[in-house]
């Protein structure tokens, strides 16, 4: 079998950024594998690209740009927020690099990365945490099989106790 539409593909990689020798972002081995229902629209397009066509137990290795992965850091979408708007996460959460999600007042959630902060203002960036990266993945295709019906109705892998598996938020 190949990596194609309607197939769950398991893989194991190595997320790096920049390069084979960047800082390890994410690490997917053989224990703990990344499963998924390939062509579901969910996953960034590049990397299914690049993995499309490969067998199982072919080894992968290739390189997504910012614009083919997350996107460029966007100035706007780092922003000042009152801290009274922290106080229900308690003073704890102040911390240079800890992700917290805020809800607007249309009652969306917005997940960001705590910057800096004064008495009265929170900076805050609301980017995903992978935007500007060069992002480097390492691996192998380690299982490919046919979709059930439930995941092609779906079109999300299944775990075997009925649960969904991964699913983009």
């Amino acid at each position: 079998m190949i990596v194609e539409e309607q197939n769950i593909i398991t893989i194991a990689y190595d997320l790096r950024n920049g390069g084979p020798q960047g800082e390890l972002l994410e690490r997917m081995d053989a224990n703990y594998p990344f499963k998924f229902y390939f062509g579901s629209g969910r996953l960034l397009p590049a990397f299914e690209a690049q993995l499309e066509g490969l067998e199982e137990g072919q080894p992968f290795a290739f390189t997504l740009s910012p614009e083919q992965a997350y996107g460029p850091v966007d100035p706007r979408n780092i922003i000042d927020v009152p801290r009274i708007a922290f106080q229900h996460l308690g003073d704890n959460i102040l911390v240079e690099g800890n992700f917290v999600t805020l809800t607007d007042d249309r009652g969306d959630a917005h997940n960001g990365c705590i910057l800096s902060w004064t008495e009265d203002m929170v900076r805050v960036d609301f980017n995903h945490a992978m935007a500007g990266k060069t992002l480097y993945f390492s691996g192998a295709v380690l299982h490919i099989r046919n979709a059930t019906v439930d995941e092609l109705i779906r079109k999300n892998y299944i775990e075997e106790d009925g649960l969904r598996g991964w699913e983009e938020d």
